[in-house]
């Protein structure tokens, strides 16, 4: 884990983070598996719903929400430096 590991959930609209670890599990963690959601891949932020959860992001040229309670599991650091 680095000291810039910050989860998904945290991140800006329009930032880039590099993945670092997934700590979901069961049939999700599978899923996001699949779809790319793994270590040293880079996922944007694509857009919040009006209410904050959820939030849609962009791995693999794939667009796929994810609510809070989950985006908070995953963890990577900030693409060029981008800050929350």
């Amino acid at each position: 884990m680095s000291a810039m590991d910050n989860a998904l959930s945290e991140a800006a609209i329009g930032s880039q983070i590099l993945l670092s670890r997934i700590e979901v599990q069961g049939v999700l963690r599978r899923r996001l598996l699949d779809l790319g959601f793994v270590p040293g891949n880079v996922v944007e932020v694509v857009q919040r719903s009006p209410l904050g959860d959820p939030t849609a992001f962009r791995v693999n040229n794939t667009m796929i929400a994810l609510r809070k309670e989950e985006s908070s599991l995953i963890f990577g650091e900030p693409v060029g430096g981008d800050a929350r």
